[in-house]
């Protein structure tokens, strides 16, 4: 078990390390939608590449979560397999949100053997995640 210090000291590594194999600029919050992000997530037990949709009005968030729902086989057929979509996701705040994400489980960052795979993960899964939203962006952002 690692102080957290020792975890944070870590998870600085990890990410540094993705970054020095990767370089390159992510979209993540940079989307032109308010409450609408990419998201990298992992812990001892899964890695994670999510979308996900936060906004206050829950007519907002679900008509954007309809807009991607509608783009669903074009997504899984030309980009990405193996999405969950959730439409009423509730955070551990008790939040609820709108979460699509795709995962790997049985790795974490706590073993750096997994660093590799992991990071070959999170290329593949949020490259074809930006590849369909700069195809289909406009259509995603047309709610009104």
């Amino acid at each position: 078990m690692y102080s957290k210090e020792e975890s944070q000291k870590m998870k600085r590594e990890f990410w540094v390390a993705f970054a020095e194999k990767y370089p390159r600029k992510w979209i993540l919050y940079d989307t032109k939608i308010k409450d609408f992000s990419f998201k990298f997530y992992v812990d001892n037990k899964k890695v994670q590449v999510l979308i996900d949709i936060e906004h206050r009005s829950d007519d907002k968030r679900n008509a954007y979560f309809e807009k991607l729902e509608a783009l669903k086989n074009i997504l899984e057929e030309e980009f990405i397999k193996d999405l969950v979509f959730e439409k009423e996701y509730t955070l551990e705040s008790g939040k609820t949100i709108s979460r699509i994400w795709v995962e790997k489980l049985g790795i974490g960052f706590s073993n750096r053997k997994y660093w590799d795979e992991i990071f070959d993960f999170y290329f593949e899964k949020m490259n074809a995640l930006e590849l369909f939203y700069l195809e289909y962006d406009e259509f995603i952002k047309d709610i009104e």
